[in-house]
């Protein structure tokens, strides 16, 4: 009886870490999108951020751009990097579960820049 009382708890233990990767991803997304500019087509660029990432018509998101600073990452890890702020898009329509296409609200953003979307 004690065996299995023990079994049943370590069953449990592992179903719930095993929920907590799904668990975190969830607050993630409930707080900020994230996705990249990943082309420009005829109507203008596009970002991955669309249906299943929650976003709708007229959202603005940052658009970062990744820099490597040199000599500044730990020795055998690699360079550093730093993300810099470039600009802002506008969704303007969501044509897929994850594309949409944006309109530059102002600044310099260009493909495999990063698109971000902070929620309150």
């Amino acid at each position: 009886m004690l065996l299995q009382k023990k079994i049943t708890f370590a069953l449990a233990g592992l179903a719930m870490l095993g929920a907590a990767p799904a668990f975190a991803a969830g607050i993630s997304h409930s707080l900020f999108m994230r996705g990249s500019i990943v082309g420009i087509d005829t109507t203008g660029p596009v970002v991955c951020v669309g249906k299943a990432d929650g976003a709708t018509v007229g959202q603005v998101l940052h658009v970062y751009r990744t820099k490597a600073v040199p000599g500044a990452g730990y020795k055998g890890a690699g360079p550093a990097y730093r993300r810099d702020l470039v600009g802002h898009v506008k969704i303007d329509h969501i044509f897929d579960d994850h594309f949409a296409h944006v309109s530059v609200a102002d600044g310099t953003p260009a493909v495999h820049d990063i698109v971000e979307l902070r929620r309150k």
